[in-house]
């Protein structure tokens, strides 16, 4: 049995419920294709990793003691790749209880947290469009810790230890976003 994204897009659809969550699995999914695409990266595998990584949200109430952890328990009948399943398990520190220490574990934190900032950045303007949204425009929120202020800026800044500024970065989330803008509600 082959595993690509139309499997876990209905995975996805089974297990995630709330539209917000399935726009920023979605958007997540984009912005980590952009990620491989810049570094040389698998991109079907990086997407599916953006793609997946909350599977398990709803079923946790997004408690981060375990959010992460029930993924794996999900995916156990599936031919998913074990560095997918590392990753997802690593885009929350917190219930792993290690800390993140390869690229694609600091890619999908990165990416997949740059998503918060980037709707809530739309979201400021009058038209709530994600083509008005410009990347200095999301590097200066980054620095207003009142905004958005769910949003760790700290996973955000791990596009650093993949060797893409947080300005070039924001360009390229943006970027990767827009070919899914509607899909995305923006």
């Amino acid at each position: 049995m082959e595993f690509n994204r139309e499997s876990a897009l209905a995975l996805l659809h089974q297990h995630v419920k709330n539209e917000k969550m399935i726009f920023h699995c979605l958007a997540s999914e984009a912005v980590m294709r952009g990620l491989a695409r810049k570094l040389g990266r698998d991109e079907e595998k990086w997407g599916l990793a953006g793609l997946l990584h909350d599977l398990d949200v709803e079923i946790t109430n997004a408690d981060a003691a375990i959010h992460g952890t029930q993924t794996e328990v999900l995916l156990k009948d599936y031919p998913v790749n074990e560095d997918i399943l590392d990753a997802i398990r690593m885009h929350n520190e917190y219930s792993s209880g290690k800390e993140r220490n390869t690229e694609f574990q600091y890619a999908l934190a990165a990416g997949e947290t740059i998503t918060g900032l980037i709707f809530a950045t739309t979201y400021v303007y009058p038209d709530k469009k994600l083509a008005s949204v410009k990347p200095k425009s999301v590097v200066k929120r980054m620095k207003e810790k009142m905004f958005a202020a769910s949003v760790k800026r700290e996973n955000i800044l791990e596009c650093e230890k993949i060797g893409i500024p947080i300005d070039e970065f924001a360009a390229l989330a943006i970027e990767s976003m827009m070919p899914v803008a509607a899909d995305l509600g923006l």
